[in-house]
């Protein structure tokens, strides 16, 4: 008998236990977890949607989840490359990159590659209807450079380039000599 009372009052406490927990469980205010800032899909695996949070120069970016973008097909003057001098053009076109997307949010769309040698990822980059690569290169402010195998808008980009050159946009009228290197 004293067996069966002594099993009956540590299930007693067991179970009481169990209840308290539970009970103290219930009681606590749950927090909800904040967001992730990562990147909304919009069904396709080579789209997404996200804040970017700063501009480094005229052709990379930072999001709010601290990945950097690369803008595919373009480049800008250097502006932070410790082995070289600020690039000619190089500031106006970190200005207008700024200017353009710092503080919104961005469409990405992949091309084949997902990241370069730094661990950027590879990435044209839109604002609602505008093609951010391609406004850069029409503008002036950035020139093709096209890797295969990212060239999905390689003829878009020669044509921006090649209008610019005639309008003399941007770099192109600014800096024709460092261009053409004399």
């Amino acid at each position: 008998m004293k067996r069966w009372a002594g099993y009956a009052i540590v299930f007693f406490l067991g179970a009481l236990t169990a209840i308290l927990l539970h009970s103290s469980f219930l009681s606590r205010k749950i927090s909800p977890q904040p967001a992730k800032p990562a990147a909304i899909s919009e069904g396709a695996a080579n789209v997404s949607v996200i804040k970017v949070s700063r501009v480094i120069d005229g052709d990379t970016i930072e999001l709010i989840d601290g990945r950097r973008v690369r803008y595919i097909g373009i480049d800008t003057p250097e502006m932070a490359d410790p082995r070289k001098n600020v690039g000619c053009f190089a500031k106006e076109a970190a200005e207008e990159n700024k200017r353009l997307v710092e503080g919104k949010t961005v469409r990405l769309e992949k091309d084949i590659s997902e990241m370069d040698k730094y661990g950027r990822l590879l990435r044209y980059v839109y604002i609602d209807d505008v093609f951010i690569n391609d406004y850069l290169v029409r503008q002036g402010f950035a020139r093709i450079d096209t890797v295969p195998p990212d060239v999905a808008h390689q003829q878009k980009f020669f044509q921006a380039e090649s209008e610019a050159r005639e309008q003399g946009r941007g770099l192109w009228d600014k800096c024709l000599n460092v261009l053409n290197g004399t």
